[in-house]
């Protein structure tokens, strides 16, 4: 018992020092989550807590009765439905390309530099994401939809370029269509979700590098041990995901933990009351809204604070003007 104890300082101790620290990979195709039965190359995908398998050129990731999140480039999510696949192709930061074989899969794209190319082969096309945004992909039939954003379809010799809100069946016609945004599946809604969930794991992740006192030379992927994920933190200013979820980078993020200053004006009893101040700590959701504060005072005399969210939960989606490189609030 003793010894299971030192054991679990030990790990709580390890967390709490990697707590923040960034991903050190050249390489796309981490897997980020695994929800039921998923395989690499016929072989089950296991992860323990803080370990992560890597799809490395010319694996093949398969899902049965399962999902799977895969991280790609700093900012840019895959995630797999059930009875899906893909092959890695190529697993370069400045070149990932990867082979969609069956099923289903959603991409959310949320930065992508200059100096990388994030490419998806469907057959005997090539689609080349151009813009942060949300994109679906299916096999049957084969089709892409891009809920947010642009991408740039090769095929048949001919290049079309397809828009937010419209789709693109993969025929011997390049027709981009309309189609409903608002029909969504459980693949997009469980999408969304995680969304959500790595946007509110960024707000403690990046507080933790502010207060540390290191450089956060670039946008990139943080470790936050509470979450047991990866979550993405902006070089400056605030981020939008394309799900319109707010992220903060460590300098922004002291807008959220900065203490306020309220007037205290306790109930008297008839025979004169005293004025004071009294500091109460912003609360924020993942969403970045702070919570909001109840000016008044109980009967002890103290000012009462009412947060409507925390770090932990309530997340809601946010206006999209954020510009996607963060600075701009």
């Amino acid at each position: 018992m003793q010894r299971l104890r030192r054991t679990l300082v030990v790990l709580a101790l390890g967390s709490l020092a990697a707590f923040g620290q960034s991903v050190v990979s050249a390489r796309s195709g981490m897997i980020h989550l695994v929800q039921g039965r998923v395989f690499l190359d016929d072989e089950a995908v296991r992860t323990r807590f803080g370990q992560f398998p890597e799809v490395k050129e010319n694996q093949v990731l398969r899902t049965g009765l399962g999902r799977a999140e895969v991280i790609l480039t700093p900012g840019v999510f895959l995630r797999v439905a059930e009875q899906s696949s893909f092959r890695m192709v190529t697993n370069r930061l400045i070149d990932t390309r990867l082979e969609f074989l069956t099923g289903s899969a959603v991409i959310e794209a949320g930065d992508i530099p200059k100096d990388n190319a994030v490419t998806v082969v469907m057959g005997d096309a090539e689609v080349r994401l151009l813009r942060r945004g949300v994109y679906r992909f299916d096999s049957d039939p084969p089709a892409v939809r891009v809920f947010d954003g642009r991408v740039q379809v090769a095929a048949g010799g001919r290049e079309v370029a397809v828009k937010g809100g419209r789709m693109l069946a993969l025929g011997p016609e390049l027709a981009a269509l309309r189609f409903d945004k608002e029909q969504t599946d459980a693949l997009d809604r469980w999408s969304r979700r995680r969304a959500e969930y790595v946007a509110m794991a960024n707000i403690s992740a990046a507080n933790s590098i502010r207060r540390s006192g290191n450089s956060w030379m670039s946008s990139g992927w943080a470790w936050n041990p509470y979450f047991g994920m990866f979550t993405f933190v902006p070089m400056s200013g605030t981020w939008h995901s394309p799900y319109g979820f707010r992220y903060w980078s460590p300098r922004a993020v002291y807008a959220v933990y900065r203490p306020r200053v309220i007037s205290v004006v306790p109930s008297g009893s008839g025979h004169g009351s005293i004025g004071g101040y009294a500091r109460v700590p912003r609360a924020a959701s993942a969403s970045g809204r702070s919570g909001a504060i109840t000016r008044g005072a109980s009967p002890g005399g103290a000012a009462t604070a009412s947060p409507a969210g925390n770090a932990g939960a309530g997340s809601r989606p946010v206006s999209r003007g954020g510009s996607a490189r963060g600075g701009r609030r």
